[in-house]
């Protein structure tokens, strides 16, 4: 009886372990994506009742260069395309941020460092007056007052009656705020003051209220904005007058209407000589011109008027410090200006770089998604954090005294391309920032690495290959967050959201689909949901839908897990066909002392092949030939690998055999190999050529973490005190092995 419950103990502990080992990984992800309906289908595409809402704004705003303030009013024109009734309306409220008594630091949480510099005691402590968020100071429809309450960085507006289907609505506000110092409080919108000259250069965002995203997903959006996560907005045309000082330089969103009225003649020529230059930039406002604004100081006023339709957003960049070059680049029937506005501090790396680099991103990123559509794209140079608007950036990458290394060059072009790439991620393919930050940093980190290495000779690209994201893929995994989680609460933003999606996506374009089909499925992605609202389940499902590939579990290893790949080859066994009769009275005893006997590549155990036995066939099956079967085998090496896999991601495998003769051979196996047993696969291989070495993943495609186990026979690793021993004998003035002196 003890033995009995001795032996139902064992089977429930295995029952167990089996238990806890499965999860699941090649399930599909079925109930974990939304149900698909009439406005967002199975396939991925938008379905036959999408809708979206607009808003058409009317603006006039003026920076005051004396107090850095803006002050504006705009008219809101609402279209309710929705099937609902609205019965108010939400308003984003983001210069708020910079309010008194904010929620960003009041959920910002810091500790005493003894020692701190007294502006990160500041930063943390939140010691600095703020002067920031926004005056309203009023909200009407037809001339009279609209009932309002405001939220932190969100407004609700109470409409006077109901807002129908199909309806439009109305309504105009008056505000202000104070332009924040980028330099001190690390905001997206502000300005840059110039000690040496007394000038700002200003890149003025999130500058009115805008409506917020009322969608079919989850009606309006309602999340705070602390600061990570970033806009959710609905497209709309917009008309805006931007009141400046007379000398400064306008950079905005939108179409410049009334150049006439704003530039000089020699400035007005060469803007129009740029629209039909294609093969490098005209400088519209040189340095030395420059130079002499920046001591003007014109007391006099201009308007600049610009028109953009179909855009989500809007921003402009102004001071009287631009310099300002420009040309045209042909996408498909369109030819957009590339601009771009800096001032001297900039060069000479931005006048040799950054309109160059706008051009290579809207030519790469139009091949893998949809032609350009819109009249502009500027890169506006600024010394802080990159950030991106519909047809307009501000960027970082400045030189020292005019002197800068490829580095810095480098650094500076992969800003630019990824900045002006967001003119398709999110701007056109408009997904949510505010709750999924991959969708646009991810995406287009992708493609930023797609356009270094087609575009520029060695680009030392930072995110996208597979290997730079090991170091951060073999880390701690208690700061780790999946990338299906909202930006708000990720730990490391820049190698989740940004790095590794771009590394997923980079590893299924070229290890998993291919760069045929991955290609046609992303760039149906684009084409379907341009100009539109997607989610998440809108991009897996419409890959899948668009290549005929699986990849629920790609999913769900790679966007819902934090694991990572670490596949072990375990084990090769060698085997050759034996000449020797098989004893069929034995084959149970053969088999089993033949198989696996021998753990290595020095020599092949024998193989035997047994007649089949005519009774599985039955009455009406086919017989093959058994001696054809066996003749294929002869003279072969059969080899039998096992491989393990210890990280939990699921990967295709990929092995490299070298051979006796000195060749080599890559085999790819797709992840489904894993389908049945997710931590172990064994299988065989029937090969020509005697093998001398298995290798897992060679070229370092998968992120593997563990290099020391993916190769069989195993390769010796150097223990730590061998490698400091090497470090120390090539280190400069010690001796180094050959007893010479190493090179200073």
């Amino acid at each position: 009886m003890k033995q009995a419950i001795i032996f139902i103990l064992i089977l429930l502990g295995q029952k167990s372990f089996s238990q806890q080992s499965w999860q699941g990984k090649f399930e599909q992800l079925g109930q974990t994506l939304p149900t698909p309906n009439e406005f967002r289908t199975g396939s991925g595409a938008p379905g036959s009742k999408y809708w979206q809402q607009q808003a058409d704004y009317i603006i006039e705003v003026e920076l005051n260069d004396d107090t850095q303030s803006i002050t504006g009013k705009e008219t809101i024109t609402y279209h309710n395309n929705s099937p609902e009734t609205l019965t108010f309306l939400w308003l984003q409220l983001d210069q708020n941020i910079l309010a008194e008594d904010n929620l960003t630091q009041k959920a910002k949480t810091n500790k005493v460092d003894d020692g701190a510099t007294a502006k990160d005691v500041a930063d943390k402590f939140a010691l600095l007056d703020s002067k920031g968020g926004y005056s309203i100071t009023s909200v009407k429809a037809s001339g009279k007052p609209l009932p309002y309450s405001i939220n932190h960085t969100m407004m609700r507006v109470d409409l006077p009656q109901p807002l129908a289907s199909g309806q439009q609505f109305a309504f105009s506000l008056e505000w202000s705020f104070n332009i924040g110092d980028r330099m001190i409080d690390k905001q997206r919108s502000g300005m840059e003051y110039f000690m040496e000259d007394g000038n700002y250069v200003y890149t003025i965002a999130q500058f009115f209220p805008r409506m917020c995203v009322f969608d079919d997903y989850e009606g309006w959006q309602n999340k705070q904005y602390l600061g990570r996560g970033e806009f959710a907005l609905p497209f709309g045309n917009y008309k805006v007058r931007i009141t400046v000082p007379a000398d400064h330089v306008i950079a905005s969103t939108g179409t410049l209407i009334n150049a006439k009225d704003v530039l000089s003649k020699a400035e007005l020529e060469r803007f129009e000589k740029a629209k039909t230059t294609f093969d490098s930039p005209i400088i519209i406002v040189n340095e030395t011109q420059a130079i002499a604004k920046e001591k003007s100081r014109s007391k006099e006023k201009k308007t600049w008027e610009f028109h953009a339709e179909n855009v989500r957003d809007f921003a402009f960049a102004s001071s009287r410090k631009f310099i300002w070059d420009a040309m045209a680049v042909k996408i498909g029937d369109k030819t957009p200006l590339a601009m771009s506005f800096y001032p001297k501090e900039g060069n000479p790396l931005w006048e040799l770089e950054s309109t160059k680099a706008i051009k290579n991103t809207l030519v790469t990123y139009s091949k893998y998604t949809i032609d350009y559509p819109y009249p502009v794209a500027n890169s506006v140079h600024t010394a802080d954090i990159g950030m991106e608007y519909p047809m307009i950036c501000f960027n970082w990458g400045r030189p020292v005294d005019g002197v800068y290394n490829d580095a810095l060059k480098y650094k500076t072009v992969g800003v630019i391309i990824h900045e002006i790439g967001h003119n398709f991620f999110p701007m056109i393919i408009n997904s949510d920032e505010r709750q999924w930050a991959w969708m646009d940093e991810g995406l287009n980190t992708f493609l930023q690495y797609r356009t270094e290495q087609e575009c520029y000779e060695k680009f030392p690209s930072k995110r996208g290959p597979a290997p730079l994201l090991v170091p951060y893929m073999k880390g701690e995994k208690d700061i780790y967050r999946p990338l299906m989680t909202n930006p708000e609460q990720i730990i490391q933003l820049g190698q989740e959201q940004y790095a590794k999606c771009a590394t997923a996506l980079s590893i299924l374009r070229e290890t998993v689909m291919g760069p045929q089909l991955f290609d046609n499925a992303f760039k149906e992605y684009a084409q379907r949901w341009a100009f539109k609202h997607p989610k998440p389940a809108d991009f897996f499902r419409t890959m899948e839908d668009a290549s005929a590939v699986d990849l629920d579990w790609f999913w769900k290893g790679w966007f819902y897990t934090t694991d990572n790949v670490d596949i072990s080859v375990d084990d090769v066994k060698w085997y050759r066909l034996s000449n020797q009769k098989p004893n069929l009275e034995n084959r149970d005893k053969n088999v089993k002392g033949d198989v696996g006997m021998k753990n290595s590549l020095e020599g092949p155990e024998p193989f035997h092949v047994f007649p089949t036995d005519k009774r599985f066939y039955g009455e009406f099956r086919n017989r093959i030939d058994d001696a054809a079967v066996i003749a294929r085998l002869e003279g072969k090496n059969i080899y039998e690998v096992k491989l393990s896999n210890h990280g939990g991601l699921v990967m295709p495998i990929i092995i490299e055999w070298t051979y006796k003769d000195g060749t080599n051979e890559i085999e790819r196996i797709p992840a489904e190999i894993w389908r049945t047993n997710e931590q172990e696969v064994i299988k065989v291989f029937v090969k020509e050529k005697e093998v001398v070495n298995v290798q897992f993943d060679p070229h370092k495609e998968t992120t593997d973490v563990n290099v020391e186990n993916n190769t069989f026979p195993r390769i010796a690793q150097k223990s730590k005190f061998d490698s400091f021993k090497e470090t120390q004998s090539s280190t400069p003035g010690s001796p180094t092995k050959s007893g010479a002196k190493a090179a200073p």
